[in-house]
């Protein structure tokens, strides 16, 4: 029964580990990052639009998001909502 425990907890760390729309990871972003290094912290967008010059990409949904603008795949602004 022991072992059960024990998985239980880890599985439990694990998806814990997995919400990346933290505000520790919403503190790493800065102004001028590239595209890629966003990616690395958040993982691939929930949504993007392009235009002919600028990105705007969305990890979250409506209720807890980060919303992120990138020209030239560099980050011009960024906003979140109910990050915690």
């Amino acid at each position: 029964m022991a072992k059960y425990g024990v998985l239980l907890i880890t599985v439990a760390a694990l998806l814990a580990g997995c919400n990346k729309l933290s505000k520790e990871n919403y503190s790493r972003l800065k102004v001028g990052m590239e595209y890629d290094e966003v990616v690395s912290i958040f993982g691939k967008p929930d949504s993007c639009s392009d235009t002919y010059v600028a990105k705007g990409c969305k990890w979250g949904d409506e209720r807890k998001n980060v919303t992120i603008g990138f020209i030239d795949d560099k980050v011009i602004f960024y906003q979140s909502t109910n990050i915690d």
